[in-house]
């Protein structure tokens, strides 16, 4: 009788799966890293934006080793600070205000935008409101919009807006984290529901899969990015000048977005 499997070993399957995913995406990814290219390369940037923990996709887009400018990440805290769980600044306010509507419009009114920028949406359900809004006012503005759900969980969720729709009804491209419905992909024998959740494995491999491709581009039109490196890569004073140059250049383009308000 062969040995069952352990449930390390099924979680480790399951992103194996999710990896056969994202890998069938390629020409979409690759086109997504096309219209951030433009964006980046006519001096403008990448709004990037995630509601709950889809923030974590937005942190590994910009500012982390391995990355560079080009990006503006919107990180509400009121939407994504959890720490506390409870009291205040606690996960139910933000649960509560990831679906008020006319937040979205309020976060982006402090922003000059531009129909040479580009937008990335991250919602692994794809139905709470603010994303949905976000993408919505962004394609409003002529600004072309990627989404990051995940599909099938999405299709089994309920839009919380009265129309019914989706944060896919507002993307001009919308990528999958492969992650089953519920998200989470391991069941316990004895225990109701399941645990640990695979959208966040798909959604950071897709993102620096976007970020490569997106690399090579910039270094073939001749702008190669400044990338933040680790010393023990390059040294420290080298590591230090990279730090220090990209983020100049992200006050630069961020300074834009100010500009003509």
């Amino acid at each position: 009788m062969p040995e069952k499997k352990s449930v390390i070993d099924l979680y480790l399957q399951k992103c194996e799966g999710i990896i056969g995913t994202v890998s069938a995406q390629k020409a979409a990814i690759e086109k997504a890293a096309a219209w951030f290219a433009e964006s980046i390369l006519a001096g403008r940037v990448v709004h990037t934006f995630g509601s709950g923990h889809s923030r974590i996709m937005v942190e590994e887009m910009w500012p982390r080793y391995g990355s560079f400018p080009g990006f503006n990440p919107i990180v509400e805290l009121s939407l994504t600070y959890h720490n506390n769980v409870v009291g205040a600044n606690g996960q139910r306010q933000a649960m509560f205000l990831e679906n008020v509507p006319g937040l979205a419009e309020r976060i982006l009114r402090n922003f000059s935008l531009s129909e040479k920028d580009s937008a990335f949406i991250i919602s692994s359900s794809g139905s709470n409101i603010v994303p949905i809004e976000m993408a919505e006012l962004f394609q409003q503005k002529k600004i072309k919009v990627v989404a990051l759900i995940t599909k099938e969980h999405s299709a089994q969720s309920t839009s919380k807006r009265k129309d019914g729709k989706k944060l896919s009804d507002f993307a001009d491209l919308v990528l999958d984290s492969g992650a089953p419905v519920g998200d989470s992909m391991i069941k316990i024998d004895g225990l109701e529901t399941p645990v640990s959740p695979g959208s966040t494995v798909g959604g950071i491999i897709i993102v620096n899969s976007i970020k490569a491709e997106l690399a090579r581009l910039l270094t073939e039109a001749g702008q190669p990015p400044k990338v933040l490196t680790a010393a023990s890569v390059v040294g420290t004073e080298k590591a230090k000048a990279l730090f220090e140059s990209a983020y100049d250049e992200h006050a630069r383009r961020i300074a834009e977005l100010y500009r003509n308000l």
